[in-house]
């Protein structure tokens, strides 16, 4: 019997990561689970930091734009995803696999790359008909980057690996980079 293929990991780059409900199903029932998500996220980068340039928690599937150079991003990932696993699980009093399979991850290799895939991401509950705007999607870290009050950004966020790529000050780069989103 054949292993698993290791995966390779690039401790210079992001990836684009994406977790799917086992057989497509819902990772996310209410508004607790998306929370708790996003808690175990921030309780997982206090132990092995790493950085996110945008992410989108859409109800079946979860997308993240991930750079670890201190773990491998099997390792980030393995920890999240068991932690929400075993949250899920215990919650809805069930058993067995939450998540698909290992998680997909792609590296993106340039600066073009960088922002076409936070593009793709934000755009998602858009293009799955969720909400008219993406910025009215409250699980998505579109509202960061254009500037909607928010109490505080989560600590592995690096936008300016976005940002950097727009002129001006940090304000004017976010409302250049979310219109450039929505072109």
């Amino acid at each position: 019997m054949l292993g698993r293929k290791k995966r390779i990991w690039e401790p210079g780059y992001f990836y684009h990561i994406v977790c799917r409900g086992n057989r497509r199903e819902d990772l996310f029932l209410e508004q607790e689970d998306f929370l708790t998500f996003l808690y175990i996220l921030e309780h997982v980068y206090q132990k092995c930091p790493f950085e996110v340039a945008s992410y989108c928690l859409m109800t079946n599937h979860v997308h993240l734009q991930l750079r670890s150079q201190e773990q491998e991003i099997s390792k980030v990932m393995a920890r999240v995803n068991k932690r929400y696993a075993d949250y899920f699980n215990y919650k809805y009093k069930l058993t067995g696999h939450v998540f698909e399979k290992r998680f997909f991850d792609r590296l993106i290799a340039n600066e073009e790359s960088m922002l076409e895939t936070s593009r793709y991401i934000h755009l998602n509950p858009l293009e799955a008909n969720i909400v008219s705007s993406p910025q009215d999607y409250a699980w998505s870290s579109l509202r960061y980057y254009f500037g909607k009050q928010v109490k505080q950004q989560p600590p592995y966020m690096n936008m300016d690996v976005l940002l950097d790529h727009f002129s001006g000050t940090k304000n004017e780069k976010g409302k250049k980079y979310h219109i450039w989103c929505l072109v």
